[in-house]
């Protein structure tokens, strides 16, 4: 909190200052409402459902600095998440608040990319450098999207984008780092940076395909096709710096050729979804 008993001022990252306040919230004329929203969950899952990943690192990462450097990228991640939450219900009109849509959705309406979901834990699932190369592209591969959405026609969603392009420029950062660190240790450590990569790999693809919706959104939205050569560029840069190679592994099939911004995710998602909603559907409209 900031102290000053304003609860919207509650997690917004990095920072306590609104980043919206001031901004137009009216929809821009020519945008379908529908999209709009359909495209604001896309945002905001992805930020939300790895910021519940990275939660499972707290009090098991390898140092207490790194406890808290992943808590403080996980907050980020939800500050991001709750104001994209909130302008898809509002623009919505349907009642459901940024609660709700975290809380209430089932699984199959949930439009996060899957490599946010796997679990890379602490748990038998995954381990830390899975972890960071999971962070390591997704923090590359969102930066570059909210770098191009910074300039959208849409006001509140250029404001969300221009905040946290700074955060994720210090996500990629961390990343980036320990991606070198664990390169570059001992003879184990880059036998679990290499593994790491090679199981986040497969999930890798599906960031850059154009969903229907971004399609209709054109100035809105941003073509996450666009945006592969750059990401392959800071790759490569970190890749060469930790004496990596890009991991030759095949993609994830989809299913039925859905993945997951059409609500098609891998089982991993139910499990995280089941812990992360269980209090709030437990305890319908409890506030604390």
């Amino acid at each position: 909190m900031s102290g000053d008993g304003d609860v919207g001022h509650w997690a917004f990252g990095t920072g306590f200052d609104d980043p919206l306040a001031g901004v137009p919230r009216a929809v821009p004329s020519e945008v379908d409402s529908a999209d709009l929203v359909a495209y604001s969950l896309m945002l905001a899952d992805d930020a939300l459902i790895l910021a519940q990943r990275l939660t499972e690192w707290c009090s098991r990462a390898p140092e207490l600095e790194e406890d808290v450097a992943l808590a403080n990228i996980a907050l980020d991640l939800l500050g991001q998440a709750r104001l994209l939450l909130a302008r898809a219900g509002e623009v919505e009109g349907a009642g459901r608040d940024e609660d709700a849509l975290a809380y209430l959705r089932d699984e199959h309406e949930f439009r996060n990319v899957r490599l946010v979901e796997i679990d890379c834990g602490p748990g038998p699932g995954g381990d830390f450098a899975t972890t960071i190369a999971r962070l390591l592209v997704f923090s590359s591969w969102r930066l570059a999207v909210l770098s191009q959405l910074a300039a959208s026609v849409d006001p509140v969603l250029a404001a969300i984008a221009a905040k946290g392009v700074k955060e994720l420029a210090y996500h990629r950062d961390h990343a980036a780092q320990w991606t070198l660190r664990l390169a570059g240790g001992t003879a184990y450590s880059r036998e679990r940076m290499i593994a790491g990569l090679e199981q986040v790999w497969p999930l890798v693809p599906e960031l850059f395909v154009t969903h229907p919706v971004e399609e209709r959104l054109p100035g809105i939205a941003v073509d996450p096709a666009t945006v592969r050569s750059d990401v392959d560029d800071v790759l490569a840069t970190v890749f060469a710096a930790a004496g990596l190679d890009r991991p030759a592994v095949a993609p994830m099939s989809l299913v039925a050729g859905r993945g997951g911004r059409d609500g098609a995710h891998t089982e991993a998602l139910g499990y995280l979804l089941a812990q992360m909603q269980h209090l709030a559907r437990a305890l319908p409209g409890a506030v604390w």
